[in-house]
């Protein structure tokens, strides 16, 4: 059974809040992603996402292991622009519709 993060305390009760992205790191290193791609579609906010991101990464590495948040970020920065100039890794998948609740 995969290891789950819990729901932020913030909005544990916010009845419109929803999950956007979910990622996992799987056996061997490989990853796999699941997102919510009707709910955001500008390519902008999800920039402004994956930006903000960073910067909460950064900050829990502060927060949990003393991390200097702005090498941090800069560490982040710099492996996102290899990344995406050179990619380490061929992305794969395929979109899969949600299943709907059980009543």
């Amino acid at each position: 059974m995969p290891q789950e993060l819990p729901i932020p305390r913030q909005i544990a009760n916010e009845q419109k809040a929803f999950e956007i992205a979910r990622i996992w790191i799987a056996g061997g290193g490989g990853h796999h992603v699941s997102l919510n791609t009707s709910l955001v579609g500008d390519p902008k906010a999800w920039g402004i996402m994956l930006a903000n991101l960073a910067k909460h990464v950064a900050n829990a590495y502060h927060q949990s292991r003393g991390v200097d948040q702005e090498q941090m970020l800069a560490g982040i920065k710099a492996a996102f622009e290899a990344e995406w100039t050179k990619p380490t890794d061929q992305l794969g998948g395929q979109v899969v519709k949600p299943q709907p609740p059980n009543p």
